[in-house]
């Protein structure tokens, strides 16, 4: 039973915090429309965005041993934070107290190719496609003894959960997607978007060229590129280097840059997939529809939102639905906004 009274203390409501609407009335109606918004401050990284993690833990599942973060009463329902590219587990550095607090058990992974996960043998293929990252996430949930979790994330880990609830909705209890609906369509993929949206992308094409990958495998390179995303993907988030810094020792990972280029070359069909994921891409390319409870996030600030607020993706959620969008955020809503994210967590949970 979530404690209402706690949770407002968690997001600093008794501090002079930006006020979120409470977990019933005006906002447990707007789960029946489906339309909310969230306003939050323009966001500072400040001793909150500095907050760091226990010890990381690790675990061998599937073809991977995974470095993890875990807070929150190990007997506590599990919630599962995806973070995205180029991102790191501490996007939920302030998240996962939150939720915490609430008795939820929160565990937070690197991504393959990123901070302390490692492939368990050198000869596995390194595959940055979809349903191979989200099959880790599976193998993850095996490995721990997790029967269904909430699976929340943004860019990567949206797309990943997204298809978990698609494919396996028995091992989601609930969905928070920013974004909306993320699987890829490699067919809709080979079609132009208009020239704006293209702009955006721009690393998306750096990558598909022997420049991109060099730059990714150039440890200042790579490092001044993530940072420019970094700035323009979150134009209203002031964050400072040091904030930076702690994320980009991730993508020291020797794996890092081949499955970063893996993953967009693949999106473009400039890259092949693996045999063992074909029948998943197959039903993945049918668009399945995600029945489990479900919230979606829209960054008003984020250059890859589809406008719309929400209706490009609506027809794509056929169980329990509230949509939001976060004012003033950019494309990494759970370190720009936490306490908004961490709400959306406890709220999907509750549909």
């Amino acid at each position: 039973m979530i404690n209402r009274r706690t949770f407002g203390k968690a997001l600093g409501l008794s501090a002079g915090g930006a006020v979120a609407a409470p977990l019933s009335g005006p906002a447990h109606a707007s789960a029946v429309t489906g339309r909310r918004d969230a306003t939050a401050a323009p966001p500072v990284a400040g001793p909150r965005g500095r907050t760091g993690f226990p010890p990381l833990k690790k675990v061998r599942a599937g073809l991977l041993e995974v470095g993890y973060a875990e807070v929150g009463p190990a007997h506590g329902a599990p919630v599962i934070c995806l973070h995205g590219w180029p991102y790191d587990i501490h996007s939920y550095a302030d998240v996962a107290p939150l939720l915490a607090a609430e008795g939820y058990r929160v565990i937070v992974p690197y991504l393959r190719g990123h901070g302390t996960t490692r492939f368990v043998s050198p000869r596995t293929f390194r595959n940055g496609q979809q349903s191979a990252l989200a099959l880790d996430i599976i193998a993850l949930m095996d490995a721990l003894g997790l029967e269904k979790a909430v699976l929340a994330g943004f860019d990567w880990g949206a797309r990943s959960a997204g298809i978990i609830a698609a494919l396996w909705p028995e091992r989601c209890k609930a969905l928070v997607s920013v974004g909306g609906y993320l699987v890829v369509s490699l067919e809709a993929n080979l079609q132009p978007l208009a020239p704006a949206t293209e702009r955006a992308w721009w690393y998306q094409y750096y990558f598909s060229t022997e420049r991109g990958r060099i730059a990714m495998e150039d440890k200042g390179k790579r490092h001044d590129l993530t940072r420019l995303v970094w700035d323009t993907v979150s134009p209203t988030w002031h964050f400072d280097d040091a904030t930076f810094e702690r994320t980009a020792a991730a993508f020291e990972n020797p794996d890092y840059a081949a499955i970063v280029i893996h993953n967009y070359r693949w999106r473009l069909s400039l890259a092949e997939g693996e045999r063992r994921y074909e029948p998943y891409e197959k039903r993945l390319a049918a668009r399945p529809a995600v029945v489990v409870p479900a919230v979606t996030l829209d960054a008003e600030r984020d250059p890859f939102t589809v406008p719309g607020d929400g209706s490009a993706y609506r027809e794509k959620f056929e169980g329990p639905y509230d949509h939001r969008t976060l004012k003033g955020v950019g494309h990494n809503p759970p370190q720009e906004a936490p306490e908004a994210f961490a709400r959306a967590v406890v709220d999907a949970d509750r549909l």
